[in-house]
């Protein structure tokens, strides 16, 4: 199956390779003097980093996954390369081939060229991929063995995607299931020998319980004896989610039933780059702001500038979180009878200067603090204070999944309305639920977007900021 996939995403590569050099020839075209040489030096060797930088840029942005889902899902891969490929192609035109003579919208062009023949291409192969699968071409004929919930789960499955690929001649078990038709039942798996010699089977899925594992030896020494792969869908498959992932230890197989690009080091080392880059510029450029508020706040009220709190943050450890000061001071962040006292609309604890720090967000900007410390993000799941912390964990479904990673200043749940008072579970469920997605679907870009909302609610004011 490894090889098979590595095979596809190469011929993809090769492919995008084409496209590159006829997008470099209509560019070249369409700008080139009289007198100009194609195949001169700088042309190949532009035409060698156009292809250098593809590959890596195309391979961060998971271009060449095998996306058997909606186009769609391909498409934003296509775009995210085609930006970051002509974002360091431009740079390197800009400032190392000074000397090129050809205009600087050379560039400019020459991405228009890729991006509209990266996107016609990989459409119409996909086309006609879903169209050869509707003809029974290019489909992968599988063999059962099973009957039970996980079996006939993985038939409705296959059989309500042909996208996939895959196509059921029939089912293996020593017991035929009433859900089956006649003639998908093809014997018991004493016969399993017979049926793999008389049946066009291209791969042999095991979906028996754990207990049967005699069976699934006898299935597996059966197969392989007639050259068939055999893939088997292990038990814990119910607790699994999308984002699954299975690594090799040693040769034990470890699932992990949730996963995150946050997972890679490597991520969290560039995002943690872009924390400290971008937190230094606000530093930089804002501090003037900083000096204005603080003397606000001062102007306005009795007590300290910055508000210090409790909350907890990444692998369920407590942090000190700084804000602007917002609020007249307060004796306790509790009621009589323990629970976390929220900012409710109109609360009369908030002062004048608050109201509109707290409306425009300009409260957490202290926050660039936690960044530079190390125990906050930019963006990530908000971080509570302790009393609703403790009052959230016990009763709202993967709360604590949020402490995977960094808590954030801002975050997808923030950006899609779900900040401020929480007077039932169900908003508060509705939070985490955001903050699960965004875990499971980081991506540098999702950052930028979010960053983007924020400010654009800053601008134009959050009905839920008060």
């Amino acid at each position: 199956m490894k090889q098979d996939v590595h095979a596809s995403q190469f011929l993809r590569l090769v492919i995008d390779y084409g496209v590159l050099v006829i997008a470099f020839i209509l560019t070249r075209e369409y700008i080139a003097a009289k007198g100009d040489v194609f195949f001169s030096p700088l042309n190949w060797l532009l035409l060698f980093i156009s292809w250098f930088v593809w590959t890596v840029t195309g391979t961060a942005m998971h271009l060449y996954e095998d996306y058997k889902s909606r186009f769609s899902f391909e498409f934003v891969a296509i775009l995210k390369t085609v930006l970051l490929h002509i974002s360091i192609f431009t740079f390197l035109f800009f400032y190392f081939f000074k000397f090129y003579p050809y205009p600087r919208t050379f560039t400019l062009l020459y991405t228009f060229y890729i991006f509209a023949g990266t996107t016609t291409i990989k459409y119409i192969v996909k086309k006609i991929l879903l169209r050869l699968r509707h003809k029974d071409h290019n489909i992968k004929n599988v063999l059962i063995v099973g009957a039970g919930e996980t079996a006939l789960n993985f038939y409705n499955t296959i059989t309500s995607n042909n996208h996939l690929g895959y196509k059921c001649v029939g089912f293996v078990n020593d017991h035929r299931s009433i859900e089956m038709n006649d003639h998908q039942y093809l014997g018991k798996i004493s016969e399993l020998r017979s049926i793999l010699e008389d049946s066009e089977i291209d791969d042999v899925v095991v979906a028996l319980p754990e207990t049967a594992k005699e069976d699934t030896e006898r299935i597996i020494m059966t197969s392989e004896r007639a050259a068939k792969r055999v893939r088997i869908i292990v038990d814990c498959h119910r607790y699994c989610t999308s984002t699954v992932s299975m690594n090799l230890l040693g040769t034990f197989p470890l699932v992990s039933i949730r996963s995150s690009p946050l997972d890679d080091p490597a991520r969290q080392w560039f995002k943690r780059l872009f924390d400290i880059c971008f937190t230094l510029i606000l530093f930089t450029v804002f501090s003037w702001l900083f000096v204005i508020i603080g003397i606000l706040i001062k102007l306005s009220s009795k007590g300290p500038i910055l508000f210090k709190q409790e909350r907890w943050g990444h692998k369920n450890k407590k942090i000190i979180c700084y804000k602007f000061r917002s609020m007249v001071v307060q004796k306790s962040e509790v009621d009589s009878e323990g629970h976390f006292i929220q900012a409710t609309r109109n609360d009369a604890r908030v002062t004048f200067v608050g109201r509109f720090l707290r409306k425009t967000n300009l409260d957490e900007l202290p926050q660039c603090i936690n960044v530079l410390l190390g125990n906050m993000s930019f963006v990530g799941p908000r971080p509570h204070a302790t009393p609703l912390h403790f009052e959230s964990k016990d009763i709202i479904q993967h709360y604590m999944l949020r402490q995977l990673v960094k808590p954030g200043i801002t975050g997808w749940a923030q950006v899609n309305g779900c900040r401020g008072e929480t007077r039932h579970s169900g908003q508060m469920q509705q939070r985490v639920n955001l903050d699960i997605w965004y875990i499971e679907n980081y991506s540098f870009w999702l950052d930028c977007q979010i960053l983007f909302q924020t400010l654009m609610n800053m601008i134009k004011g959050d009905k839920n900021a008060y």
